[in-house]
């Protein structure tokens, strides 16, 4: 399986990179970043326009222009493609679906299998402890620019789908001045050093509480989810794959 890695100079990309070089049967053929800095194994393109090798599928690692400009040479070539890209706002996820209706698209804000587990267990453990107070943190490197993170939002939208979507999120509650209220779950962000991702969701009841906590201190768990997503999506017709999908 020839791949092709957008952002292959982000720490990311770079693990994919690595990862793919382990795996069997799979080859990173050239990479897409904004400088090449001569220290891959592979052609690096640094404007779509140039690329000159096609894929069997396309991993994108990237920030969202970036994604969208990899996505429009992915349709062109019908190129299968994992977008593992987050901070994209609602109205570029409903781009992204109107791409999917013309190739394999697989989409997920977090690749790591136990994160979704995590994300259907909470969201079931909303229904139990419905009179519950929610609240979701999460902690990540110095160098993360989007906030909340896309794996925070995935988590509290499983469990607001199964509270009938009845919850508002609540992200700055510092400008405020009222108690919370039932209907909402709050949700925080703390950045700070080489953190690679830590998601808490705490139920707070009267005189207890129940914390679900998934730490990941390494890249790799990102890296190998979206070499399997890769895998998942290379003979699916067209459409807009998730995780849920995979498992």
């Amino acid at each position: 399986m020839k791949v092709l890695v957008n952002g292959c100079n982000g720490k990311m990309g770079q693990e994919v990179a690595k990862q793919v070089k382990i795996a069997q049967d799979m080859d990173v053929v050239c990479g897409v970043d904004r400088i090449d800095t001569g220290d891959n194994n592979f052609p690096v393109f640094t404007k779509i326009s140039e690329i000159d090798i096609l894929p069997d599928v396309i991993i994108d690692f990237s920030v969202p222009q970036a994604s969208f400009e990899i996505l429009e040479f992915a349709k062109k070539n019908q190129i299968p493609t994992v977008i593992a890209t987050t901070g994209f706002s609602d109205q570029e996820i409903k781009k992204i679906e109107k791409y999917a209706e013309s190739l394999p698209i697989f989409k997920s804000a977090n690749m790591s299998y136990e994160i979704n587990l995590m994300a259907k267990i909470v969201s079931e453990l909303a229904v139990k402890l419905e009179n519950s107070d929610i609240e979701i943190v999460e902690t990540h490197h110095n160098r993360k620019i989007d906030s909340p993170s896309g794996t925070a939002l995935i988590l509290a939208d499983s469990i607001n789908a199964a509270l009938n979507h009845e919850m508002n999120y609540e992200y700055n509650r510092h400008s405020k001045r009222e108690k919370r209220t039932k209907k909402e779950i709050g949700i925080h962000s703390i950045r700070g050093g080489t953190e690679v991702g830590k998601h808490s969701v705490i139920f707070f009841g009267n005189n207890e509480s129940f914390e679900v906590t998934h730490n990941c201190t390494s890249r790799d768990v990102f890296a190998r989810g979206a070499i399997k997503a890769a895998e998942y999506i290379l003979h699916k017709e067209n459409g807009l794959y998730s995780m849920n999908d995979m498992m």
